[in-house]
């Protein structure tokens, strides 16, 4: 396995939705989440504002199935290659990118984040 590059314990993922190619979200990943997406086959992030490791889509039940991971040349970023299912934004929208510079919003909404998170902190 490649040494990855951890700034200050964290590392980029860039989330690419594996059959549209479209770029889902960027997150930060410890060594720890890491190593869990790789042995459970689901993405894993680290939380910068709550200081811990999530799951994606354990609250929302919009989960990433993973089935690649590549680094970059620099070995200080990685991407993974998922299978979405539903949104990967928590605002709702199939991608985190779902607004230009300008604000005009291209993505599509495809659930109501106040019925999937109204009972969750």
């Amino acid at each position: 396995m490649l040494q990855l590059n951890y700034s200050d314990g964290l590392i980029p993922v860039i989330v690419q939705d594996a059959r549209t190619r479209d770029v889902l979200m960027l997150a930060y990943a410890n060594e720890e989440a890491i190593s869990l997406t790789r042995k459970t086959g689901y993405a894993h992030y680290f939380s910068r504002s709550r200081k811990k490791i999530w799951k994606k889509g354990e609250e929302s039940g919009h989960f990433q199935r993973v089935s690649g991971i590549l680094v970059d040349c620099d070995e200080d970023a990685v991407l993974y290659l998922v299978e979405q299912t539903g949104a990967a934004c928590h605002t709702g929208y199939w991608s985190c990118f779902y607004r230009t510079i300008d604000g005009e919003i291209r993505g599509e909404k495809v659930f109501d984040p106040g019925r999937v998170y109204a009972n969750k902190e």
